[in-house]
């Protein structure tokens, strides 16, 4: 493992630039999140009946649901061996490899075999490319998140960093718009039969886009610095041996914005529907508005986390977040559309002040040479349980540094 002499300062980066690697990221997280997102969905409205045909509406339901928790467990595995990569070969590379995975394992779920074709064969094929799916979904985001905050400026690393966490409402609005749409546009027998295919094929010609993006950008400057100087031996071993109380971090701070935001997103729709009563239609619409409205809300708390401290905003969202998890359920219960929109409302939107910020720290607390490794493998392993210079764990992690932390300097 090499100890090399510090890095050279990376030059500063065009404001043109700069703009040019958050798009980027913005589109492919956003395109790999409505891939992994129209899975939750089918598994909510047809995978049981298409998949699952010899079991009760109930058991069948419990099945789909199962296939999809299957892809948080591919995720951590898919963060420590792209992140790891990441730290060796750069992160352009794997976010282009991570992009092409996803889009491969999504297109074939659209041409899937049902049960009904090729019998046990075909929830086991679902399974295998839902596992693909959240490998690599797992190796994306940390990978995305970095290359936009090592380009951005110092004093605005919490708002650029944001860019790759937009992904995630966008992709959720994607996903609820093409479901409402196509199930508006045609008969429900139609819809189950071959409809939901269309969003799943769709993801060919996204990915398409998303490719042609990527391939546009330039790894930054921080990390070519340190590769200049001899790239680190074993990345992942150097997480392990000195940051991990980091990660441990990482994964304390976003299992909570994961547990809340998912339970918004998707368990609300299968409660509503199946234990309700409700239809479906206007609790997924319900979900779209307040993703919607969720993107200006992140880059605001993001913008503003560079002005008051990376920390002091996201403590802000954790306490806003702790409280609206203690009224979810209840305000989910009552069956009043109403009070469930203001349930996934609140889930969503108090998270924010967490989830946009939460990128540029956690991305600080790592030197770049081993960067890429641990905040995929902290991200990844947070979902699975509920999503510059280098600086101590101490420093990291401690209620001071949580506490404390002052507004960015400015530049």
């Amino acid at each position: 493992m090499s100890t090399s002499s510090a890095a050279p300062s990376p030059p500063a980066r065009s404001a043109r630039e700069v703009r040019k690697v958050a798009f980027a990221s913005l589109v492919g997280t956003s395109i790999e999140w409505y891939d992994f997102y129209i899975y939750g969905l089918a598994a909510v409205t047809v995978f049981a009946p298409q998949f699952f045909p010899k079991t009760s509406t109930f058991t069948g339901t419990l099945a789909a649901f199962a296939t999809f928790a299957v892809g948080f467990i591919a995720r951590p595995i898919g963060g420590v061996v792209f992140g790891h990569l990441g730290d060796r070969i750069g992160r352009k590379a794997t976010l282009v490899t991570t992009l092409v995975t996803m889009g491969i394992a999504t297109t074939l779920i659209g041409a899937l075999p049902t049960y009904a074709t090729i019998g046990a064969l075909a929830p086991v094929l679902l399974v295998v490319l839902r596992l693909v799916q959240g490998f690599a979904v797992g190796g994306e985001w940390g990978g995305a998140v970095l290359i936009s905050v090592e380009h951005a400026p110092e004093s605005k690393r919490g708002f650029y960093g944001s860019f790759p966490q937009l992904g995630v409402p966008i992709g959720l609005i994607a996903s609820n718009a093409a479901f409402l749409v196509l199930a508006a546009a045609m008969p429900a027998e139609a819809f189950a039969s071959w409809g939901w295919r269309i969003p799943f094929l769709a993801s060919a010609l996204l990915v398409a886009v998303g490719l042609y993006v990527r391939l546009q950008i330039e790894e930054s400057s921080e990390f070519v610095a340190v590769k200049r100087t001899g790239s680190m031996a074993l990345p992942l071993a150097s997480v392990l041996r000195h940051h991990f109380p980091q990660v441990l971090c990482g994964i304390a701070m976003f299992t909570g914005i994961t547990g809340i935001g998912y339970m918004a997103a998707t368990y609300s729709i299968q409660y509503g529907s199946s234990q309700l009563g409700l239809p479906r239609a206007p609790l997924i619409a319900i979900v779209l508005v307040v993703a919607v409205l969720e993107v200006p809300i992140i880059l605001w708390f993001s913008a503003a986390s560079d002005r008051w401290g990376l920390s002091r905003t996201i403590v802000a969202g954790s306490i806003a977040t702790a409280v609206v998890a203690a009224v979810f359920l209840p305000l989910l219960a009552t069956g009043s559309l109403v009070l469930i929109a203001v349930a996934v409302a609140g889930a969503r939107w108090a998270s924010a002040p967490m989830w946009g910020p939460s990128a540029a720290l956690a991305a600080e607390c790592y030197p770049p040479r081993s960067a890429t490794a641990a905040r995929r493998w902290a991200t990844s392993s947070a979902r699975s349980s509920a999503a510059r210079s280098p600086r101590s764990s101490r420093r990291c992690c401690s209620p001071r540094r949580w506490a404390s932390s002052g507004p960015r300097p400015t530049s």
